[in-house]
Formats: structure tokens, C-alpha cells, sequence
């Protein structure tokens, strides 16, 4: 789907437009092949670089062709209570803004209901705006993993399967978090260096050395998540083990406990003359023997400890 929006800062309403207009941003979501190729022709675009924008597992870079900045991004969106990350691409040539992305994504509803102030005929500012966005984003779910890991913290003891597939997911949202920050970082680094078309003024170039400090710091925090996330998994793991060792030596000492009145009793029962088998109390004979042996041999493994 192709979409055309206009807006100045004379004329501050957005505009949704039939077709291109100079100074438009044209925003491109789930193209099919037949409006990739009518922008490639229509807006002199690389066909390859475009088509890199709807590869799921495309990273962040930067390229320049033909006066034209090709900035690719990756964006966080939550579907089915999981966060995911899709590629972005942001084209900036002379007379338009052009932004393709092969999911739809919420990140564009706080421009399109113009909760953001943006005009479209300001390129880098609005270049900016995106990143500050995007950056946005990805603090709101950050925070969300580090709330949810926390919580888990809280009441660690109560811990289950369900808590450690959801950490797992948490540690797969917090990697593909930090495979598109860092070089998304590693971009923006570019820019300030010249590697683009862009025309920078000291205030752009404050603008995105915010930007970069605040993705430095979403990557240090999930960083930490992740550490915290794998502290967590280990001591519930020593935890288990520990308990599991508790209850294998509990029965270890139950089996040896119960074998040798069970040997006794088992001789007892042959069909064989053993010494005081015709007493007619042999019967409670035997049974306090087994008393005496059992108590003695629980006895020896409770001053020893080995009941804990």
C-alpha cells in the first residue's frame, strides 16, 4: 500500500494526498511486486536497496545512490503478546521523504494523528522525529521487560515452567533488541561523519547525538536485563537441583533404612530353622528386633545429619 501525506509549517494540517507532490512523505507498508516496481521506475530507486527493506532479517546500515540516502532501521511492534522487530527503510532524496516497511506498523500513528507536530517538507527534521519515535518504542518495551523481570524477582520462590519460557522470550526480545540498536548506533555515528546527503546544522547534530546516547543506554539496559534474566534462570536452576538432591538422598536413606529389617524379616520367613523360630514369641521377637535395628540405623542418620 502506497500512502502520500503533505504538510508546511504555513499549512499545519496533514494532508493525505491522491499522488505525489513535491515535498511529500510517501509512506509505502506491504508493497507488492507490482508497486515495487512502479516506485523503483517512477522515483529513479535502486531496486536492490528497496527490495532490501522486505528482507525480515535485514540490520541496519547506511547507503547512498544516486543523491539519494538509504538509512535502514528496525522498528519493535507486539503481536500475539510477543515484541518483535521488522526493518525500516528511510528514503531521503531532494523532493520527498519515503519511508517502506513490510509490516504495518504503529509506529506512524502519533504522526498521522498529528499528536506529533512534523512537516513533511522539513526532511531532517522529520528524519529525526522517526528516530526519536523509534527510540521511544524501544525504551516503552524495555521498561516492560525490566517491570516483568523484577516482578518475577519478587516472588522468585514461587518460579515455574511458565515463568522460564517467558524469561526465555524475554531474553530472544532483549537479543533482537541489541542486534538492531547497535548498528543502528553505528549509523547514526555515520551521519555525524558526513556519510550521507544530509545537510546538518549544529542543532541536527545535537539531535542525534541524543538519540545516540539514549540508544547507548536502552543497549546497557538490556544488557542488564539479559544478565539479570540469566542470574535468575541459574539460581532457579541450583535451586531445583539442590532440592532434587534433597529428596533423591531422603530416599536413599528410607531404602537403606528399610533394607535390613526387610533382610531380616526375609530370613525369617524361609522355610529353613533359624535360632528361636520355635519360640512361640518369636513373631514379636523379630518384630522388636527390627524395631531396634531401624530406630538405631535412622538414629545414626539423624545425629549424622543426613536426613536434611
Amino acid at each position: 500500500m502506497i500512502s502520500y501525506y503533505y504538510s508546511t509549517k504555513k499549512a499545519e494540517d496533514l494532508t493525505a494526498l491522491e499522488s505525489f507532490k513535491k515535498g511529500a512523505w510517501i509512506q509505502v507498508e506491504r508493497p507488492d511486486e507490482v508497486e515495487v516496481d512502479d516506485l523503483v521506475e517512477t522515483y529513479n530507486l535502486d531496486e536492490g536497496l528497496l527490495r532490501d527493506a522486505l528482507d525480515p532479517y535485514e540490520v541496519p546500515r547506511i547507503e547512498t545512490e544516486e543523491g539519494k540516502t538509504y538509512f535502514y532501521t528496525r522498528v519493535p511492534y507486539k503481536e500475539n503478546n510477543q515484541v518483535f522487530t521488522s526493518p525500516l527503510l528511510i528514503i531521503l532524496a531532494e523532493d520527498f521523504m519515503m519511508t517502506v516497511s513490510q509490516q504495518k506498523l504503529s509506529l506512524w500513528d502519533r504522526f498521522i494523528d498529528k499528536r506529533i507536530d512534523f512537516y513533511t517538507t522539513q526532511k531532517t527534521k522529520f528524519f529525526f522525529q522517526i528516530f526519536s519515535e523509534i527510540t521511544r518504542n524501544y525504551n516503552r518495551f524495555v521498561t516492560e521487560v525490566r517491570k516483568n523481570v523484577a516482578r518475577s524477582t519478587d516472588s522468585f520462590g514461587s518460579i515455574g515452567n511458565s515463568e522460564i519460557v517467558q524469561f526465555v522470550r524475554f531474553e530472544n526480545t532483549l537479543n533482537n533488541f541489541l542486534s538492531a540498536l547497535v548498528p543502528t548506533n553505528v549509523s547514526l555515528q555515520n551521519l555525524l561523519s558526513g556519510v550521507s546527503i544530509l545537510k546538518l546544522y549544529e542543532d541536527d547534530k545535537e539531535f542525534i547525538e541524543d538519540i545516540f546516547l539514549l540508544n547507548g543506554q536502552l543497549i546497557e539496559s538490556c544488557k542488564s536485563n539479559l544478565k539479570a534474566i540469566s542470574n535468575i534462570r541459574d539460581a532457579y536452576s541450583t535451586i531445583m537441583t539442590n532440592n532434587l538432591n534433597r529428596v533423591i538422598k531422603l530416599l536413599t536413606v528410607l531404602t537403606i533404612g528399610l533394607t535390613i529389617p526387610t533382610i531380616v524379616s526375609s530370613l525369617y520367613g524361609m522355610n529353613v530353622a533359624l535360632p528361636g523360630a520355635e519360640n512361640p514369641l518369636a513373631f514379636w521377637f523379630i518384630i522388636g528386633g527390627i524395631a531396634v535395628i531401624a530406630v538405631v540405623v535412622f538414629s545414626v542418620f539423624y545425629f549424622k545429619d543426613w536426613l536434611n
